[in-house]
């Protein structure tokens, strides 16, 4: 599938098998895609100050996520591995075709599909604002709405930081993130942003490329900052469990993976990278790297705080499938329970499918759940490390053993899960 992805302005020949998306305005007829007005009008309506690459790299992370949106993986030869050409309007086109390679191999770890990268001249670059605001914050944290970023948001406070609270506006979660952002530490800057990317036709559900687009919109504010215009570094914190972050392949047949990479070490890596080429002086990390989701809770800084709040985040991987309830059988549904367990705290969470245990296609048998049970069998059966392989090697990633540890300690917990509920 070929994409052109451009302003209005922005003229490359599309083609008959070609999408034209409009970037920061509306599509203008009813066979093209839209992305990022949305967001563009709030950092110019903030008056931040946003370096030029991070610009490009907006357009182009605004570019991928409506090629996500369009390429539906029933239509794909194996049924999920899709094939992309972008052709990406930007201010730097040169140096961005420099960086084509490592790029597409971020993508292909983030989305498992395969791209294809051209960058051209004509991207949007603002004018500097008027008076422009350079916030004092010392660090931006991305705030989901989510429990691990809720945890991370607090210790950040309670270790005396000042972050600058960056949400990805998502239709159920945008009230709880204001709700949160006002009540940590008496109060964080937030800035939610949407990137408002519509496509014609039906769109695909994956959409496993929605975490590029909110990191993309955290080092946006990273380079807002007057810490950042002073010339110093800017920690961007992404916050999620490591056995969320690593998406341990449970089955064979990867039944119930996780939805996405957002935190895995090895996208963070190469993602890095990308930044560091960029001249982005944006350090990203992930601070619970190697700790579980209960083990986050358990070390929260701020823990009467965080059971208060706890039930009230998001969790949940089809949360607006089910009219914004938690649905209770997903993997992360599973993860966050479990992690409720092993910090010994009530879950008042009101979940769709709670009874986990209970023998029928739409609990013990529905596939996330089966997927956990097959594979506490497995490790039970086979060991650890007969599980897990060598789905942990990485020469971006450097020593597994940590990681391997991190893993089955996660693993334990949806173990104490399930033995709560007499899942077989």
């Amino acid at each position: 599938m070929r994409l052109v992805c451009g302003p209005e302005t922005f003229e490359v020949p599309a083609g008959e098998e070609s999408l034209r998306v409009i970037l920061y305005g509306q599509p203008g007829a009813e066979d093209r895609g839209s992305a990022g007005d949305a967001a563009r009008s709030e950092i110019l309506r903030r008056k931040l100050m946003v370096a030029p690459r991070a610009w490009d790299l907006l357009s182009l992370a605004l570019s991928v996520v409506a090629a996500d949106l369009a390429g539906q993986r029933d239509r794909s030869p194996d049924g999920w591995t899709r094939e992309f050409e972008l052709e990406v309007a930007v201010t730097d086109p040169s140096f961005w075709n420099c960086q084509a390679t490592a790029i597409t191999e971020a993508l292909a770890f983030l989305t498992t599909d395969r791209w294809q990268l051209r960058f051209h001249d004509g991207g949007m670059l603002p004018a500097p604002p008027r008076d422009p605001a350079f916030p004092e914050d010392d660090c931006v944290v991305l705030l989901s709405g989510g429990l691990d970023s809720l945890v991370g948001a607090v210790d950040l406070v309670a270790a005396g930081r000042r972050p600058l609270a960056v949400s990805q506006i998502v239709r159920g979660d945008a009230e709880k993130q204001v709700d949160f952002a006002s009540s940590i530490g008496g109060g964080l800057t937030h800035l939610q942003l949407n990137h408002n990317a519509h496509i014609p036709g039906n769109e695909e559900s994956s959409q496993r490329a929605r975490s590029l687009i909110f990191l993309t919109f955290g080092v946006l504010a990273a380079t807002a900052l007057r810490r950042y215009h002073d010339g110093d570094v800017v920690p961007l914190y992404v916050c999620e469990n490591g056995f969320i972050a690593i998406n341990p392949p449970l089955t064979g047949a990867r039944l119930g993976s996780l939805s996405t990479r957002t935190a895995h070490p090895e996208f963070l890596a190469k993602l890095q990278g990308v930044l560091d080429a960029a001249d982005l002086r944006v350090d990203v990390k992930n601070p619970y790297q190697l700790k579980t989701k209960g083990e986050m809770l358990a070390g929260c800084a701020d823990q009467a705080f965080l059971r208060a709040q706890a039930a009230s985040s998001t969790s949940c991987g089809r949360f607006q499938r089910f009219n914004y309830r938690q649905c209770g059988r997903c993997v992360p549904c599973q993860v966050r329970r479990a992690a409720f367990v092993a910090w010994g705290v009530p879950d008042t969470t009101s979940y769709v499918y709670e009874p986990i245990g209970q023998d029928d296609a739409e609990h013990a048998g529905f596939d996330d759940v089966r997927s956990v049970a097959i594979a506490i069998a497995q490790v039970e059966a086979d060991g650890f490390d007969g599980w897990i392989g060598a789905s942990l090697s990485s020469r971006v990633v450097g020593n597994p053993g940590p990681l391997k540890t991190l893993v089955k300690r996660g693993l334990d917990e949806l173990k104490a899960l399930h033995r709560i509920y007499g899942v077989t």
